[in-house]
């Protein structure tokens, strides 16, 4: 069943890094990866500037291989790994590449080779921001406890244009009762309720899916969750 709500952008901003993504750690791991010697030599504030160094001692997309490598383990085979090392180059395999599941590490990819080559690799451009809902009948929040990104989205796509990327690709699942790929259009998602009874949802996603936010202020929207 359907709920309205209306809906208030908090804020919005576009961003090209992921909040702590790459840590201390995985920067020592990719280091390992590449043979560098004494790394317990290294100083904190070193490390992250000696990683993308390293990666610069290699090819574009020699590097690329070996952060992949890192990223995706055995997800992806030698075969894919080597195919996208090259593509990666000219594509934005955080909005192109067809497992959407992926997205998010496709994007912390680009991000860390982006750094490192100084924009041999095409710019990664994410967003985060801020939505307030409130509910206009009671206890329709409801719809936001079980699997929260399937009405999230549904909500926001209401709240873009029609010709928008979400609108144009997922029309049936915005009607549907399986909207599975939510979960990963939205790459970070925290869902709070404050004392007004109103729920705060801060978002992390790709620029390509919610770009045109940025122009709307707030809106009255439909949404429904999914038929688990």
């Amino acid at each position: 069943m359907k709920k309205s709500f209306n809906v208030t952008r908090v804020s919005f901003k576009t961003i090209s890094e992921l909040p702590g993504y790459w840590t201390e750690t995985k920067y020592l791991h990719l280091l390992d990866l590449m043979d560098f010697d004494n790394l317990t030599g290294l100083e904190k504030s070193e490390i992250k500037d000696m990683c993308l160094m390293s990666l610069t001692d290699n090819e574009p997309e020699d590097a690329a291989k070996i952060v992949l490598n890192y990223v995706f383990g055995n997800r992806l085979n030698k075969g894919q790994i080597d195919n996208l090392s090259n593509e990666m180059l000219e594509e934005k395999l955080w909005e192109e590449y067809a497992d959407l599941s992926l997205h998010e590490e496709f994007f912390a990819v680009h991000q860390l080779l982006y750094d490192a080559f100084e924009g041999t690799f095409p710019h990664p451009e994410a967003v985060s921001f801020q939505i307030k809902i409130q509910e206009m009948a009671k206890n329709s929040l409801t719809l936001f406890e079980n699997y929260p990104e399937a009405p999230l989205v549904r909500l926001l796509a209401n709240g873009l244009p029609e010709n928008s990327v979400i609108n144009r690709l997922f029309d049936d699942k915005l009607e549907g009762e399986q909207f599975q790929e939510a979960k990963d259009i939205l790459w970070q998602l925290k869902i709070n309720k404050n004392d007004n009874n109103e729920l705060i949802a801060d978002v992390i996603s790709s620029h390509y899916w919610f770009k045109d936010l940025k122009y709307v202020d707030g809106f009255e929207a439909e949404t429904h969750a999914d038929d688990l």
